[in-house]
């Protein structure tokens, strides 16, 4: 075994560095925390090229010492913290006494502080954590440092830091947490010289969550209770407003943000029998409990927590969510187009009848004559309401390029045909239709019996029946087709782009996959505020889907799924081909159902959707005849 030695401290450093400074967007957090427990009620934040060469905060706190300043860069340095007991009970942001120290060890900082009263202030400039100046200056109250080439000392850690956008994104996202969980201080941020947010600290937070999500606050349910000692205040979405992924759902434990499945599942909770399968509620939600109660130094970023009673946090959450959701007595709108009220058919020489609203209030006088006019109009012949109404019931065309004849499985109206230059030959007597057997070749016979439930389609073969889930099996055929075509997918340009607003890592995120995105069939820009403008879509995409298909793409890069481009490109073509494929409920007609029966009857290999799903199950005519005694 080695012999066993005391690392030096700037080896410890180091390796409390790699613990507490994962990215530019670290150090941010660290330092915004810092302003907020030195009083500061304005925190400026300006960074360039995603600031891993240059990153600024200035507050307006109660400053440094020269004294004080010097040891706030040695480790275990803090004024957070005074006895053992102080532990238990960490009312403050910052309090390990490590972030100043690791981030001195890996870049190059100049402080200015300055004390109010005091005729001057400090500035020091270090580099590798050591102190390489000291002098006098000149400055206002508070504190401003500037961190120069991050990672400079360690390039090993530079490798793993994305691009620009990425990481200026992420450093965005920090400083948005931080002005959520702290609106009574007004924060400023600039990037590459262009303010991005700007709130005015007046202590609502209200006013913070509209500088953040813009006019989509106003969709928001605002919540206020209180359970037992705690207490939970915020904003979450509507039902009908959900989210295809939890990027949006922010908590806040005594002004804390933090990470926590219990807090996500107590307000998911709340949401259960109101929520789409597979949407997810957005929140901003501050718990504030007793200091006692909850355990905040359980993770080097104090991005996790751990709470003294668990069962009364869900409950407060939970409870507290359900009433404000319950409070709710508004309902989605039904908006109704103007149809014109039908008049007796005019004569050929007559002017056309005036048209009128579909709703309007009649007197009785009125309402007699409209009575006597309906009765006196022309009906409509059965055939003629029938096409009607098929023509209704039918979606529109699906992204199903085969077209296959089907044989008549039920009565239906005759179509009207086309003149034709000899006369009819006499038709016999017209019988019941019968069910008859698909073409198909002799060693696989099969039919298609029907459909169940508008989602199901029930074939027959031999001894067995099948089930085959419509919307499980297109879009496993979509996807089969998008992933067999390497070239670049057909698309379409929008006359008006779409702009979908998303948060800031989850913007970064598709920016920088650009590329693979317009292979995709996607053409996306920066449009400024976490918003991003869709001008071209994949042809198999309405518009309408097109925002909801990004932002569940945004949720896959940003879970890791980007090890390689394949594994990215096989994510974005299921999301494509379940947006395109058609869904349960739908009406379709037999030759859509009959060209998908034909592909999964024909295909053994087509067993599972892209997410895992059967697309097909049997039942064979033994365990039928079981169920009905027959056997």
């Amino acid at each position: 075994m080695p012999k066993i030695i005391q690392l030096s401290p700037h080896i410890a450093n180091l390796i409390a560095a790699g613990e507490v400074v994962e990215r530019p967007a670290s150090v941010v957090k660290e330092l915004l925390e810092n302003a907020v427990d030195a009083g500061a009620s304005k925190v400026t934040v300006e960074i360039r090229d995603g600031g891993m060469t240059f990153l600024r905060v200035t507050d307006n706190g109660c400053g440094m010492t020269a004294e004080d300043a010097r040891t706030a860069f040695l480790r275990h340095a803090t004024s957070k913290l005074r006895t053992a007991e102080d532990l238990a009970a960490i009312g403050t942001m910052g309090f390990r006494g490590e972030a100043l120290a690791a981030i001195a060890s890996v870049s190059r900082i100049d402080l200015l502080t300055k004390t109010p009263g005091s005729l001057s202030g400090v500035s020091l400039h270090l580099e590798g954590g050591e102190i390489q100046e000291e002098n006098e200056a000149g400055c206002p109250d508070g504190t401003t440092i500037i961190i120069r080439d991050l990672f400079f000392n360690t390039p090993a850690r530079m490798k793993f830091m994305k691009s620009d956008t990425v990481e200026g994104s992420r450093v965005a996202a920090a400083v948005q947490l931080q002005a959520l969980a702290h609106p009574e201080v007004a924060f400023q941020f600039l990037r590459d010289g262009k303010q991005v947010l700007s709130t005015p600290g007046a202590g609502g937070l209200q006013a913070a969550v509209y500088c953040i999500y813009g006019r989509d606050c106003a969709k928001m349910v605002p919540v206020e209770s209180r359970w037992e000692n705690y207490t939970l205040r915020g904003y979450v979405s509507k039902p009908t407003d959900a989210r295809p992924s939890r990027a949006m759902q922010t908590f806040f434990v005594n002004d804390r943000p933090v990470k926590s499945r219990l807090l996500m599942s107590a307000l998911e909770e709340a949401y259960r029998n109101q929520i789409m399968v597979g949407k997810f509620p957005a929140c901003v939600l501050h718990l504030t409990l007793p200091a006692t109660a909850v355990d905040v130094n359980v993770h080097p970023a104090k991005t996790e927590v751990k709470f003294l009673s668990e069962k009364a946090v869900f409950d407060c959450v939970h409870y507290g969510v359900l009433g404000a959701l319950n409070k709710q007595t508004d309902r989605p709108p039904v908006q109704f187009k103007a149809q014109p009220i039908a008049p007796p058919a005019p004569k050929p020489e007559a002017a056309p009848a005036k048209k009128e609203p579909f709703f309007r209030t009649m007197n009785a006088e009125e309402f007699k004559t409209f009575s006597t006019a309906l009765k006196e109009a022309p009906q409509p012949k059965p055939q003629a309401a029938a096409l009607a109404a098929a023509k209704i019931e039918r979606p529109s065309s699906l992204p199903l390029r085969e077209t296959v004849r089907l044989p008549q499985l039920r009565q239906e109206p005759p179509k009207p045909q086309p003149p034709k230059p000899e006369p009819p030959k006499p038709e016999p007597p017209q019988a019941e239709p019968v069910q008859e057997a698909i073409p198909m070749p002799a060693e696989t016979p099969w039919r298609m019996v029907g459909e169940l439930y508008s989602s199901y389609i029930l074939v027959e073969q031999g001894e067995d029946a099948f089930l085959i889930d419509k919307h499980a099996a297109h879009e496993r055929i979509l996807f089969e087709k998008l992933k067999a075509n390497q070239e670049a997918i057909s698309a379409q340009a929008l006359l008006a782009p779409v702009a979908v607003r998303l948060s800031p890592t989850a913007a970064a995120e598709l920016l920088a996959n650009r590329e693979m995105l317009d292979e995709l069939g996607f053409e996306l820009e920066e449009f400024g505020e976490n918003t991003v403008l869709l001008r071209q879509i994949p042809m198999d995409l309405s518009p309408e889907d097109a925002a909801e298909a990004v932002e569940s793409l945004a949720a896959d890069l940003l879970a890791g799924r980007r090890e390689h481009s394949d594994t990215v490109r096989d994510e974005l073509l299921h999301t494509v081909a379940c947006k395109a494929a058609i869904k349960a409920g739908w009406k379709n007609d037999e030759q859509e159902l009959l060209a998908v029966a034909k592909a999964v009857m024909a295909r053994e290999d087509l067993k599972y959707c892209p997410h895992g799903r059967p697309i097909c199950v049997s039942l064979s005519k033994k365990q039928l005849e079981k169920q009905f005694k027959r056997t």
